[in-house]
């Protein structure tokens, strides 16, 4: 059963998650379960656009960037309100980050898109 398209492709702010996702090497943007995953091409994903958390108390999170972070950010990404622990993907390491506040700071965004980025990149890249 294919998934229900979960965003707007015409989201201001999936304009700019795009932007910023896209200008790093190699990347490409996927749909799978109705949501713009990010991936360096041939490899897994690194971000994708949207997401909520499971559980009596389930939000949705429709205009955030979910990351892979490191485990020694981990405890203290989760001590900042901002982060929430994604529904599937949280349990493997990812946070996400609603981003459609006025005070959102896309420079942090851009840091945790290269963060999860270099994750995912190959050794070559890196170099």
């Amino acid at each position: 059963m294919e998934h229900p398209i979960m965003y707007d492709e015409h989201d201001p702010v999936l304009a700019r998650v795009r932007e910023v996702a896209l200008a790093l090497p190699e990347t490409e943007e996927r749909l799978s379960h109705g949501r713009p995953w990010f991936h360096v091409v041939g490899r897994p994903a690194f971000a994708v656009y949207g997401s909520g958390t499971k559980g009596p108390e389930k939000v949705m999170h429709p205009h955030s960037v979910v990351v892979h972070v490191d485990d020694d950010e981990r405890p203290a990404r989760l001590q900042d309100p901002r982060f929430f622990v994604p529904s599937y993907l949280g349990p493997r390491g990812w946070l996400g980050l609603d981003v459609d506040g006025p005070d959102t700071d896309w420079t942090e965004v851009a840091e945790l898109l290269d963060a999860s980025w270099r994750r995912s990149a190959p050794a070559r890249l890196l170099r």
